[in-house]
């Protein structure tokens, strides 16, 4: 198995460019200066949008509407204290007059209201949607990540930018982006109406708004910086908590408690200063753009009220300049809000492209074979193995490994802590690839299999075993999530744990809690060896199944272990020598390397390395 193979990376193929970073950092996924995202990584959101052209296009049109509605109001103002008011002598005509107008704005008003809410009901649903889709693909994505992945990356982490990240980007999505959109077009669309109106005026207002600009982009950039910074530091505070939650025992007979407490409120204290200092900058900056345009546009009233003095325009002129006034100045107000929520959600969107764009060294098969079977069991071949794990590059895991397992042999490793027993499972499931070397299974290497016809064939038993907050039946049925109710009875009676479970309050369908924390250690490990039986490969691997029992529920594990093994080839990891003694042949390693190998009546008598450990074992 060789790492020279490579394959395009699991990442939307619209990524864009600045988005393809690496998480795998020697100092983690984040850096504490770290520049601010761009509001153009918003760019990476548009594969999630696609599918959803023709909702997007009717939020903009009735976005669109909504605008033109508002923009609408003003006119039919004036129309109505022009004409309707001053319009006619007579006072019949002028009720008349005024009833006219006054329905021309309920419509207008009625206009508005329904394209309001047109409007509010795509861009909620496209907020909801699209962040669904997006916390799938990342969540998809990251459980594709080998082994190596989270050796950089803490979980806590992971979980902040699927939970955390991905609201900020629904807020905006969902809310913002439309607010953001809506307020552009009324804005764009009352400063047009006041420079057709009042074309001398409003030239010298835009003058002067356009120095506006200069210090908001400056303030701009120190949100977008401290937007990232404040994401960050939440992201420690999960992390922190993730890693503390599931290690509460241990944290608590250590009484550790306080003390945990002190470290995560400091990163919560840490979040706070930043997210203080955040809102310190957006907040100046949205008093700076409201204040600077709303002083620039009451000059421009000023010079309007003037003119109607000099009877240069009409009161109806004055009173449309007066909302279109106030309608241009909402929308910066508006914007200037919705600017720094985009800076948030840019900074929160290029996070989760970065996971989108962390690429497994394990690459799927460019052009896979198919596994052939082999009658028995399978038969391994492990061939001058070289591998390092990427967090210890100058230690040799394995050094020059060579090992030939025949179907339906049981092969025990064993040898002191550290000596690459794990590593040769780890290997075997391609969780890592080994620098140099291949393994072969029923003759085909397995870098040219896919990953799922791989692992398919293989069956796992951890030394820790993995109990899903689910039922009795469900943990077991995990192992072939298609097998019947019948069929997994029948894998938890092979395994000696059907008695147990149906002792429990509910039997098979009893909750077992997070982690199984309702079962004892050795009905765990039954439950663990029933979904192995249940997913029924023909190659079962033992990883210290047996270690943390007592005495009891070690002869019960190893009761079901001897079923189990039947008709399959089997590699076990032992460091209770007692439990090898009757494998077919036993491995010795030491410092990556193969030092012995035989029988347990062999190895004994050679007074070697095996020899030495047995004597201290048993001699015991």
């Amino acid at each position: 198995m060789s790492s020279s193979a490579t394959s395009p990376a699991a990442t939307p193929a619209a990524l864009p460019s600045s988005s393809r970073a690496t998480l795998a950092a020697a100092d983690g996924p984040k850096a504490a200066a770290r520049p601010g995202a761009h509001p153009r990584s918003l760019s990476g959101l548009w594969p999630f949008l696609r599918p959803y052209r023709l909702r997007i296009g009717a939020a903009l049109l009735f976005l669109l509407l909504a605008a033109l509605a508002t923009l609408a109001f003003p006119m039919a103002l004036r129309q109505l204290v022009d004409q309707g008011l001053g319009g006619a002598s007579n006072h019949g005509e002028r009720l008349m007059a005024m009833r006219e107008h006054f329905l021309a704005l309920f419509m207008v008003g009625a206009s508005l209201g329904l394209f309001s809410a047109g409007r509010f009901y795509m861009v909620t649903w496209l907020g909801e949607r699209v962040t669904a889709d997006l916390r799938n693909a990342v969540y998809r994505h990251v459980l594709q990540q080998s082994p190596e992945f989270f050796e950089t990356t803490q979980s806590g982490e992971v979980l902040s930018r699927i939970t955390t990240d991905t609201t900020v980007v629904q807020t905006v999505v969902g809310s913002s982006l439309s607010m953001g959109l809506r307020n552009t077009v009324m804005g764009i669309g009352a400063l047009i109406m006041l420079v057709a109106t009042n074309p001398l005026v409003m030239g010298q207002v835009l003058g002067i708004l356009v120095l506006v600009v200069l210090p908001a982009l400056y303030f701009g950039r120190r949100v977008r910086k401290l937007s990232r910074a404040s994401q960050d530091r939440v992201a420690d505070t999960s992390a922190i908590a993730a890693e503390v939650l599931n290690a509460v025992p241990v944290v608590q007979s250590y009484t550790q408690e306080k003390a945990e407490a002190a470290r995560f409120a400091a990163a919560s204290e840490s979040a706070f200063d930043t997210a203080r200092k955040r809102t310190k900058v957006r907040s100046g900056l949205v008093a700076f753009i409201i204040t600077a345009t709303f002083a620039a546009l009451l000059w421009g009233l000023y010079q309007g009220t003037q003119a109607v003095l000099a009877g240069k325009i009409t009161a109806g002129h004055l009173g449309q300049t007066v909302v279109y006034v106030i309608l241009l100045v909402s929308s910066v107000a508006v914007l200037a809000e919705v600017f720094g929520d985009v800076q948030r959600a840019a900074g929160a969107t290029e996070r989760l492209m970065e996971l989108l764009a962390s690429e497994s060294p394990v690459a799927e098969a460019r052009d896979p074979l198919p596994l052939p079977s082999v009658q028995g069991g399978t038969a391994l071949s492990l061939q001058a193995l070289q591998f390092h794990y990427p967090s210890r590059p100058a230690q040799a895991a394995l050094a020059d490994f060579d090992l030939e397992i025949a179907p339906g042999e049981t092969v025990a490793l064993v040898g002191p802590s550290g000596a690459g027993k794990s590593t040769v499972f780890q290997l075997l499931l391609r969780f890592y690839e080994a620098q140099s070397g291949r393994i072969l299974l029923n003759g085909v290497p397995t870098d040219r299999l896919r990953l799922a016809d791989l692992r398919s064939a293989i069956g796992l038993v951890p030394q820790d075993s993995v109990i899903f907050s689910t039922s009795a039946m469900e943990n077991i049925r995990y192992g072939r999530p298609e097998a019947s109710d019948a069929e997994v009875m029948a894998a938890a009676k092979a395994a000696f744990a059907d008695d147990f479970i149906r002792a429990l309050p509910e039997g098979y369908a009893t909750f077992l809690g997070e982690r199984g924390v309702r079962l004892s250690g050795g009905q765990r490990q039954r439950i663990s060896i029933a979904r192995a039986m249940l997913k029924n490969p023909p190659l079962l691997l033992l990883d210290e199944a047996t270690s943390a029992l007592d005495a009891e529920s070690e002869r019960m594990v190893q009761a079901a272990l001897e079923v189990a093994m039947q008709d399959r080839t089997t590699l076990v990891i032992a460091h209770r020598l007692a439990t090898v003694q009757r494998a077919d042949r036993i491995i010795v390693m030491e410092h990556g390397r193969i030092v012995e190998q035989g029988t347990h009546a062999e190895l004994s008598a050679r007074g070697g390395l095996y020899a030495r450990l047995a004597a201290l074992q048993f001699d015991l």
